[in-house]
């Protein structure tokens, strides 16, 4: 993909496997780079040189700005906008299904879908400064698709507050406190340390026993390939309201 609707990429260095994604506009998500970005940890799912996976972004600031407005905007039918959702869907069964661990590394602010990707990790190292965000009600949405694995992570009472307040950026140290984040470290050279720590650690652990116990870990959730592209129908047919259109305007015009 090119730099300006985004790219993904991965590699395989030590038996750990990158993948990594980007995009010019705060590492948002349009449809294409999700799709991609499902497809890159599925292939790091089957490859048996990478032991464990660690999901990153480039830059320095926001680790995942969400949904692309630009796409959201664009979106004229229910069948479109299922699909668009359904990336979402596609990224975190994904992560889930992939027989080894997901390590998330979260250099920055995390919104919306980037909210989901955190949660969707089986373990999660972020920044102080990595605030997270569920602001799709404040765009005449909610948080449908990426509710499940951000519930799972943090409890119905921390998903409430966050989808209820959709326009307040909680602090990396209440996320830590709810479940989401595993450690916080006040620099991205201290974090990357722990993260090769483990995934070092990881590497040349047993992956059978890892996939096993990744099995047990997702359990109960079985039902996900179905309900979250129910769910994508939901935002689907919400995206199309005037309501929603006007208020991703208003975003977009302030964001300029």
């Amino acid at each position: 993909m090119s730099q300006e609707t985004g790219r993904v990429h991965s590699h395989i260095e030590n038996n750990i496997g990158y993948v990594t994604f980007f995009h010019p506009q705060s590492n948002s998500l349009p449809g294409q780079v999700l799709r991609d970005l499902a497809a890159a940890i599925e292939a790091m799912g089957t490859n048996d040189e990478a032991r464990v996976i660690i999901l990153q972004s480039e830059g320095e600031k926001a680790f995942c700005a969400g949904a692309s407005f630009d796409e959201l905007i664009a979106i004229d039918d229910h069948a479109t906008g299922t699909y668009f959702f359904s990336g979402f869907a596609g990224v975190i069964n994904a992560m889930r299904k992939a027989p080894k661990f997901v390590i998330a590394r979260v250099q920055g602010k995390a919104v919306g879908g980037g909210v989901g990707l955190a949660s969707a990790a089986d373990y999660t190292f972020a920044v102080s400064g990595a605030a997270v965000k569920l602001s799709e009600l404040a765009v005449g949405i909610g948080p449908f698709v990426v509710g499940p694995a951000v519930e799972r992570k943090v409890g119905k009472s921390a998903f409430t507050q966050m989808t209820i307040d959709a326009t307040t950026f909680h602090s990396a140290e209440w996320a830590k406190e709810k479940g989401l984040y595993a450690h916080l470290y006040n620099t991205v050279e201290e974090m990357d340390a722990a993260i090769n720590t483990l995934a070092t650690k990881l590497s040349s652990s047993n992956p059978e026993a890892m996939s096993m116990l990744k099995k047990i870990m997702w359990e109960g959730t079985e039902n996900w390939d179905e309900l979250l592209i129910e769910r994508a129908g939901m935002s689907g047919k919400l995206v199309l309201s005037d309501f929603t259109r006007n208020a991703i305007q208003k975003f977009k015009s302030a964001a300029k």
